[in-house]
């Protein structure tokens, strides 16, 4: 009986060909099964009174790739259960935005315009879609501020908003998108500073909200009205604290005479024996309680001025 002696290098070439195929399948089986529960979800969460999901999105087929058959689906590959892109755009959905979404995590492209879906973008919209370039809730019902979070999506190039009943101010923070080139919040209710993009060359859309400001087309920001009020606050609050120091000033000064005329006459109820003990230090006594008032109503006077120049600052 002969051995047959294999060389090594086979051996290891063999064992790293089987490890290859064992990764790229079990990829392809968590690819397939979390895409398909990704859009078995969404169907679940949304209202489609137009069928156009119901009559295309069938579940009860296997095969691979069945699934970039669906309407709106794309794939990465036409025979691979993954989705790149969802266009479910003017469809008549009704409902608030699927977070069943975050199982299709391979998707780069997601576009819900045209629809009737309402309520919030979801604060931790972030981490529902990690790897989005394109994303576009135009022309629904959506409400509520832009999340924050938004700023996290570091591979956005297109962020389409318009259309829809967003409130508040803009993240500033989505001006750090440095892959961003199109950028469109119109027709919304949307107030306050505008964010500043340092991708450079970016198509922005503003147009009729109301309340924004930060830009020549949009003109200066000012002061909002709660810090008119505040300021109006504090300016009463020191205008008042001068006036209570100023009354409580006076009427220290109006004990302070009476109580030493009534000791003056105290000591000297016949009225001559005070002229006479002011013989040579008449002079001295007085300038010292003059120089004394003199000083109060100097400090008062400098309190008066640095109230007035801090009001003015405001």
């Amino acid at each position: 009986m002969k051995m047959i002696l294999v060389p090594s290098s086979w051996i290891l070439s063999s064992y790293v060909f089987v490890s290859f195929l064992l990764l790229i399948s079990f990829g392809i089986t968590y690819g397939t099964e979390t895409d398909i529960f990704c859009l078995k979800s969404i169907k679940n969460s949304i209202q489609d009174p137009n069928n156009y999901l119901t009559s295309s999105w069938n579940f009860n087929n296997k095969t691979e790739g069945f699934i970039c058959r669906f309407n709106g689906v794309e794939c990465w590959h036409p025979d691979e259960n993954k989705v790149l892109n969802l266009k479910l755009s003017n469809m008549g959905l009704k409902g608030q935005f699927p977070r069943g979404i975050i199982n299709c995590s391979s998707m780069t492209g997601l576009d819900l315009s045209i629809n009737d879906l309402s309520g919030t973008i979801p604060r931790d919209i972030s981490k529902l879609l990690v790897y989005v370039t394109s994303l576009d809730l135009s022309s629904n019902e959506f409400s509520g501020e832009i999340p924050d979070s938004l700023a996290n999506c570091t591979y956005l190039n297109t962020l389409k908003l318009s259309q829809n009943q967003l409130t508040g101010q803009i993240p500033l923070r989505l001006g750090t998108l440095d892959r961003i080139k199109t950028f469109d919040v119109s027709n919304n209710l949307l107030t306050g500073q505008v964010p500043n993009f340092t991708a450079g060359n970016v198509e922005v859309n503003y147009a009729n909200n109301q309340g924004l400001c930060g830009q020549p087309s949009l003109g200066v920001c000012k002061a909002t009205e709660s810090s008119k009020s505040n300021t109006a606050v504090i300016a009463g609050a020191a205008v008042g604290a001068v006036t209570l120091a100023a009354l409580g000033l006076g009427v220290f000064m109006f004990f302070f005479v009476r109580r030493g005329a009534y000791r003056k006459k105290e000591e000297d109820p016949e009225g001559n024996k005070w002229a006479r003990s002011l013989k040579g230090t008449k002079g001295i006594k007085v300038r010292c309680i003059l120089m004394h008032r003199w000083h109060i109503w100097l400090h008062l006077e400098k309190l008066f001025i640095y109230v007035i120049r801090f009001i003015c600052l405001l």
